[in-house]
């Protein structure tokens, strides 16, 4: 289908749209609300769509004017510099509508679960992984998001063997989906005499917040472990067996939630936790077949896919999937994480419809 085709069947919808929402009694029915939701996406393309067209059609009329000899030399020739200016312009309209037109992920709008875990390194993994959570909650919070520690298992030193946090907000998966994968540092640790660099390495996964009418759990899939949490060292945190470990049978996905004295909250989160990862399986499946059929992407949510390098004696952070390099990370480690997601965004944008046209 052509970009004319593509515009002119949005256009079409959306007067048909327009037309159902103001049909007698549909504003007290349930459709109203799917019919409403549609209409406030196609709004904006049709709001390129009529800058394009209008362009399209001043740049026709400028054209008319260059070409017409009874015009005076003067006249003719401040047509012509805007001509040529929206000649630059047209295209530059074009590809925003392209943009618009891309298929929309479901997921973006979501709120999220980030787990961080600590990988290779021993205890300076540990730390790092801690800094990583921290960065993340930084941005949360930069953003006006709600970012809710969920469960955190902490090293004593300062460090994290691993920590979830539900974060929630406006557009925040569309914002973080790009970060699951392995983050690598390299640096001289404190324990480190010598003065030689390590290298050491995080992961971190970022899934969409699932509802339950995204992802039906069957209780009977489920094993459910109590136990009596315990903190660093094996030290008691309460005396009840209120820790719970959930075990989804089917995919052998398994949560563990302890950080509540409440059994009942601590239940709660692991099936937030659960549901989450369940709809990230669902996703991956998908995203999978998609992907044998794509040119190209911007990194493919994998865990084990290596995504970043944060080089503390350099002060600089390199994004290996779009060949991106930042001399800024003590402010990125701060939580100025937009520039670096920017790019990825822009360069997912660009490869969808690289493989579209």
């Amino acid at each position: 289908m052509s970009l004319g085709e593509n515009l002119q069947r949005v256009v079409s919808r959306y007067d048909e749209l327009e037309d159902l929402m103001a049909a007698p009694g549909v504003a007290s029915s349930g459709a109203f609300v799917d019919m409403s939701k549609e209409y406030a996406e196609l709004t904006p393309i049709i709001e390129g769509i009529a800058e394009l067209n209008s362009a399209k059609a001043e740049a026709a009329n400028l054209a008319d004017m260059v070409a017409d000899p009874e015009i005076d030399s003067e006249m003719r020739e401040l047509a012509n510099e805007e001509f040529q200016a929206l000649k630059e312009r047209i295209p530059q309209l074009e590809k925003a509508v392209q943009v618009l037109l891309l298929p929309k992920d479901e997921a973006d709008e979501k709120n999220a679960i980030l787990g961080v875990r600590a990988g290779t390194g021993g205890d300076e993994a540990a730390l790092f992984a801690a800094e990583l959570f921290r960065m993340y909650q930084r941005y949360s919070e930069s953003h006006g998001w709600k970012f809710e520690i969920m469960e955190i298992s902490e090293t004593g030193i300062g460090g994290c063997k691993e920590a979830i946090a539900s974060v929630v907000g406006r557009g925040v998966f569309a914002r973080l989906k790009f970060e699951s994968g392995v983050h690598r540092v390299q640096r001289i640790p404190a324990t480190e005499s010598g003065g030689r660099i390590h290298t050491s390495a995080a992961t971190v996964a970022v899934m969409p917040e699932a509802e339950e009418v995204d992802v039906h759990i069957d209780d009977k899939d489920l094993r459910i472990d109590v136990f009596r949490a315990s903190g660093p060292g094996g030290q008691s945190v309460n005396t009840t067996d209120s820790a719970i470990r959930i075990t989804h049978l089917p995919t052998s996905i398994v949560v563990s939630q302890q950080d509540e004295k409440s059994q009942h909250k601590n239940k709660a989160k692991a099936m937030r936790v659960l549901r989450a990862r369940l709809y990230e399986h669902q996703r991956q499946q998908v995203d999978a077949k998609r992907a044998a059929a794509r040119k190209s992407q911007v990194g493919s949510g994998d865990r084990s896919e290596r995504i970043r390098t944060y080089n503390f004696p350099q002060g600089r952070i390199t994004d290996h999937r779009i060949n991106l390099t930042l001399y800024k990370l003590d402010r990125v480690m701060d939580g100025e994480l937009d520039e670096a997601i920017d790019a990825l965004i822009s360069e997912d944008k660009a490869s969808l419809l690289a493989d579209i046209l």
